[in-house]
């Protein structure tokens, strides 16, 4: 892979880099994570990043009353993990909005378990789902067509099936 690499960028990347960066069609990038196929980067050609990333887990408990005495309290398993992110998109820097937007709709709908990957680590247990979206239209092009938007998305920890 390291030969690819250099071969297709016409350069030499140190081990290290290597790991956090990548080369598509002569251009190197750096691979900030992804959410199933929607990859968040920065190259000379596009930036796709997130931030705000709030990572939420809890635990589930059972409270038994005892008469006379003080209520007993029951561990009785894991909550699903959420996550929250906010994908920032814009035409002008090489992002076309709405491309991302519809994926993200269509997964929610279609409830597809994606992998999520944040630098070189697998977030989560397993896979997850997206909960919900909401989009903030910021900027449009002369036509009314949407050049800037940034995408809140609400994750659901998905587990493997027993």
């Amino acid at each position: 892979m390291a030969a690819l690499h250099r071969a297709a960028c016409g350069m030499s990347l140190s081990a290290d880099l290597e790991r956090r960066w990548v080369c598509i069609g002569g251009t190197v990038m750096a691979q900030v994570g992804a959410l199933g196929d929607i990859v968040f980067q920065v190259s000379a050609d596009a930036i796709k990043t997130i931030n705000n990333v709030v990572w939420s887990g809890s635990a589930r408990y059972a409270e038994h009353k005892r008469h006379l005495g003080n209520t007993v309290v029951e561990f009785t398993g894991s909550e699903a993990d959420t996550l929250s992110l906010d994908m920032v998109l814009s035409l002008y820097l090489g992002v076309d909005p709405m491309e991302d937007i519809q994926k993200i709709k269509a997964y929610e709908r279609a409830g597809t378990a994606l992998p999520l990957v944040l630098g070189e680590r697998s977030i989560g247990s397993y896979k997850w789902v997206i909960k919900s979206h909401k989009v903030q239209m910021e900027t449009f092009d002369g036509h009314g067509n949407v050049t800037g938007a940034t995408v809140s998305v609400e994750l659901l920890e998905y587990a493997k099936s027993r």
